[in-house]
């Protein structure tokens, strides 16, 4: 699978000037739809001239504009694919003993990573270190399961840790408890739900640090949020694969555990004699 735009601008988002930089600040937070526009109306929502817009779709290797629009439009239709629509493509063939959606597997967890920085990862380990912010998670349909787990692991490591499961009603009657210290870790990708975007948007809105973890096509949610990490998804299956999500999860759990080594240590000696 090719490289997204998204990760395109995760490999060279350090490079660029402060310009080119909003320019792909705006376009992750509207992504892909105001790629989609013209340069004029591109470099106006991004308050920056139409020739920085154009160096900016150049340093992500494209040739000229209508390049760059045609690969977001690519993207834009794979966003809208079900495994309905993905269950008659032709599945690539066997090799080995290892199948391929395997193999597809272990190559999204090396894109992923290849594309996360230490930088993002040391952000947001800090963040959840907070002694004094509270830290929620929440899923989609086939996502929850990883927000459940790391829940698990983090309520382990320090307090005040909820995993809001049930009807979205009971998502909403959590909004009073959250706040500008607090932090809500979200894992949504194609097809994205609604309810968890109005969930987020009505988060930000109150202040909260919102860390979405999606796929290379960004969920809506970006808008929202304070860090995004892509996970590449695709496996050859009519069903997206949250391996990659997974191993981010573990990465995350792990990277706090040893930031928080004598809190979390004692909490786990606590744990255990309580049992």
């Amino acid at each position: 699978m090719r490289q997204g735009v998204t990760e395109l601008i995760a490999d060279r988002m350090d490079t660029m000037p402060a310009g080119e930089r909003r320019a792909a600040q705006t376009l992750i937070a509207s992504y892909p739809v105001i790629g989609l526009k013209t340069v004029a109306e591109f470099s106006q929502s991004a308050g920056v001239s139409s020739p920085t817009i154009l160096r900016f779709v150049s340093r992500l290797g494209f040739q000229n504009y209508a390049e760059f629009q045609a690969a977001l439009q690519d993207e834009l239709a794979a966003q809208f694919q079900s495994p309905a629509s993905r269950a008659g493509l032709q599945q690539p063939s066997r090799r080995g003993k290892v199948p391929a959606t395997v193999e597809a597997t272990l190559e999204n967890i090396h894109e992923t990573f290849r594309h996360v920085s230490e930088k993002q990862v040391a952000d947001i380990v800090a963040l959840l270190a907070q002694a004094n912010a509270d830290v929620f998670l929440i899923g989609g349909r086939f996502t929850d399961p990883v927000a459940r787990y790391m829940a698990a692991h983090l309520t382990i490591i320090r307090p005040n840790v909820l995993h809001l499961a049930g009807q979205e009603s009971n998502w909403r009657d959590r909004l009073i408890d959250m706040g500008k210290r607090d932090v809500l870790l979200i894992f949504d990708i194609r097809r994205y739900q609604e309810s968890l975007l109005r969930f987020a948007e009505k988060a930000h809105h109150r202040g909260v640090h919102i860390v979405l973890f999606t796929d290379q096509w960004l969920s809506p949610i970006a808008r929202f949020a304070r860090h995004v990490v892509a996970c590449r998804t695709a496996v050859p299956s009519p069903w997206d694969s949250s391996a990659s999500l997974f191993v981010i999860a573990e990465t995350l759990i792990g990277e706090l555990t040893r930031l928080l080594e004598t809190e979390s240590a004692r909490r786990i000696g606590e744990m255990e004699d309580l049992r």
